[in-house]
C-alpha cells in the first residue's frame, strides 16, 4: 500500500462510537400509568419541597447540619458516632431496589427517579408554552425570529426559575431553610451556599432540560447491570408479537383475523410516546426506563381500533413464551430470587428498627490522663485521673450519675458524681477514680465507668478503661 492510499484506507474505517442525538420530542398521552406519573411526582415533590419547611419541636423537622455535626430526623438526632445507620439506610434502599426491580424491573426510573420525575416536570412547560409534539418539531426547525426567541427565552426562564428553587431546596437540607431564605433575601448569602445552589440548578436545568435520556441512556450504571437482577418471571413492559404480528396499516372496517395480520397497526405511536425513543416492538432494551408511555400510547390506538387491549402490557417472557397464562403472574412473584431478597430486606429491617427503638441517647469517652499513670493521695490512697466526655444525644436536659466498678471500694472523687447537660450537650471534665492499695491485684486493673440518667433508668452507657497502680 502506497502513502498516498492510506488516508483513503483509514477513513474507509473509520468508525463512529458515539451515536450523534437526534433530539426527541415525545408525544403526550394519557391514560392509567400516566395518571401513576403524574401521581409520583406530585407525591415527590411535596415531600422534597415541604420538608426543610416543616417544624419539629421549634426546629427544622429534617435537617443535615454539617457544621454542628447534627443530623435532625424529626424526632431523632443522629450523630457522626451513629454513621451505622446511615449504613443500614443505604443497605435497605439498596436490597428494596434489588427486589421491586426482580418483581416488576425498572419502577424507580419510571416513576420515582429524579432524573424522569424532573424531566416530565421540564416537559409539561414545553408543551405548555410551546405546544405539542408536532409544534416543538416545527419550532425546532423555524429559523430564529421573536416567536421562536419568546417561546424560547420564556421556557428556559421558566425552566431555570424551577431549577433554581430545587437548589435553594437542596441546601435547605443543610442549612436553615428559614435562615437561608432571609440570607438570600438580604444578599447576604454565604459562598458556600450560593455555589451549591447554582451548582444543583445548574444540574437540573442541564439533565432535565436538555440531556434527558442521554443521562438514562449513557450516565446512569443501573441501566447496565439491570439485567442481572431480571430473570424471565420479571414483569417488564413487552410488545407480544404473538398476536402483534404480523403487523400493518389497515381501516377500522377491516377484519384483521381475514386478512391474516396481527393488532398491530404500524402506527409507531409506541415510539412517539417514549421518552429514550426506542421501538418497544424490538424488545427489550436496555434504555427502556419502564415508564409504560407506550402501554398508554397503544391502549389508546386498540380502543379507536376495537380491538383488545394488551399488545403492549406489564408481563413476563414466560407468559409470552405461553408457559403460564397471564393469570399465573402473581403466583411466579413469589420465587428463590424474590424470597431471599424479602427475607434478607426484612431482617435488615427489623434489625434497624430495633436498634433505633432501643437506642440510648447517650455517648460517652474516656480518656486518661498521660501526665500520670497513677499518683497517691495524702490519705495513702491510689488515683488515677482521666478526662471523661458526655454526649447528651436527647432533645431533652438530663441530669447524670457516674460510677466506677470493677475495684472493691472504688469511688468517683466527689464533685463528678452529678453532672447536668442540657438538649445535645457535649460536655468534657476531669474525672478521678480513687482505689484502695490493699484492693489493687496487679499493675493494671480493668475497671468500667457508667454514666446513667437520674430521671430515665433506661438511658446508661458503659465505657471500659484501665486503673493503675503504683
Amino acid at each position: 500500500m502506497t502513502d498516498d492510499n492510506k488516508p483513503a484506507a483509514d477513513a474507509a474505517t473509520e468508525q463512529q462510537l458515539y451515536a450523534i442525538r437526534q433530539k426527541i420530542q415525545p408525544r403526550a398521552v394519557h391514560g392509567v400509568f400516566a395518571n401513576w406519573r403524574i401521581a409520583l411526582v406530585l407525591l415527590t415533590q411535596t415531600l422534597y419541597y415541604g420538608l426543610p419547611w416543616l417544624q419539629w419541636d421549634h426546629r427544622q423537622a429534617v435537617l443535615f447540619d454539617l457544621a454542628a455535626r447534627k443530623f435532625y430526623i424529626f424526632g431523632l438526632v443522629f450523630w457522626p458516632q451513629d454513621f451505622v445507620y446511615l449504613t443500614g439506610l443505604l443497605i435497605l434502599s439498596a436490597l428494596s431496589l434489588f427486589l421491586f426491580t426482580a418483581v416488576a424491573g425498572r419502577l424507580w426510573c419510571g416513576y420515582a427517579c429524579p432524573q424522569t420525575v424532573y424531566t416530565e416536570i421540564f416537559m409539561w412547560v414545553e408543551n405548555w408554552l410551546e405546544g405539542d409534539h408536532v409544534a416543538r418539531r416545527k419550532l425546532d426547525a423555524s429559523p430564529w425570529n421573536a416567536t421562536k426567541l419568546r417561546k424560547r427565552g420564556l421556557k428556559h426562564a421558566v425552566w431555570f426559575a424551577i431549577a433554581l428553587w430545587t437548589g435553594f431546596t437542596f441546601v435547605g437540607y443543610f442549612t436553615p431553610i428559614q435562615t437561608l431564605a432571609a440570607e438570600t433575601i438580604s444578599g447576604s448569602l454565604g459562598p458556600w451556599e450560593t455555589f451549591w445552589i447554582l451548582f444543583y440548578a445548574f444540574a437540573t436545568w442541564g439533565n432535565a432540560g436538555f440531556m434527558r435520556e442521554q443521562v438514562c441512556k449513557y450516565m446512569c450504571p443501573y441501566a447496565r447491570f439491570q439485567s442481572v437482577m431480571f430473570d424471565s418471571d420479571t414483569l417488564t413492559v413487552t410488545y407480544d408479537s404473538s398476536i402483534g404480528e404480523p403487523r400493518g396499516p389497515r381501516s377500522k372496517k377491516t377484519d384483521y383475523k381475514a386478512a391474516g395480520l396481527g393488532t398491530c397497526v404500524d402506527c409507531s405511536v409506541c415510539v412517539q410516546v417514549c421518552p429514550t425513543g426506542i421501538d418497544i416492538r424490538n424488545g427489550l432494551q436496555y434504555e427502556c426506563i419502564g415508564c409504560a408511555a407506550c402501554i398508554d400510547g397503544c391502549d389508546q390506538i386498540m380502543d379507536k381500533m376495537g380491538y383488545p387491549r394488551g399488545l403492549i402490557r406489564y408481563t413476563t417472557e414466560n407468559v409470552v413464551k405461553g408457559k403460564y397464562p397471564d393469570a399465573g403472574i402473581v403466583r411466579h412473584v413469589l420465587r428463590p430470587r424474590t424470597i431471599i431478597y424479602t427475607v434478607l430486606l426484612t431482617l435488615i429491617a427489623g434489625a434497624f428498627v430495633y436498634s433505633l427503638a432501643t437506642r440510648v441517647p447517650l455517648t460517652i469517652g474516656v480518656v486518661r490522663d498521660r501526665a500520670a499513670l497513677s499518683k497517691e493521695t495524702d490519705e495513702g490512697l491510689i488515683e488515677n485521673v482521666y478526662r471523661l466526655q458526655i454526649i447528651n444525644k436527647d432533645g431533652q436536659p438530663h441530669r447524670y450519675a457516674i460510677e466506677a466498678t470493677g475495684i472493691a471500694g472504688l469511688q468517683v472523687a466527689a464533685g463528678a458524681r452529678d453532672i447536668a447537660a442540657g438538649p445535645l450537650q457535649t460536655i468534657d471534665l476531669p474525672l478521678s477514680l480513687i482505689a484502695d492499695p490493699a484492693e489493687l491485684k496487679g499493675r493494671s486493673i480493668p475497671v468500667t465507668i457508667t454514666v446513667r440518667a437520674l430521671d430515665d433508668p433506661g438511658i446508661r452507657t458503659d465505657a471500659a478503661t484501665k486503673f493503675f497502680n503504683r
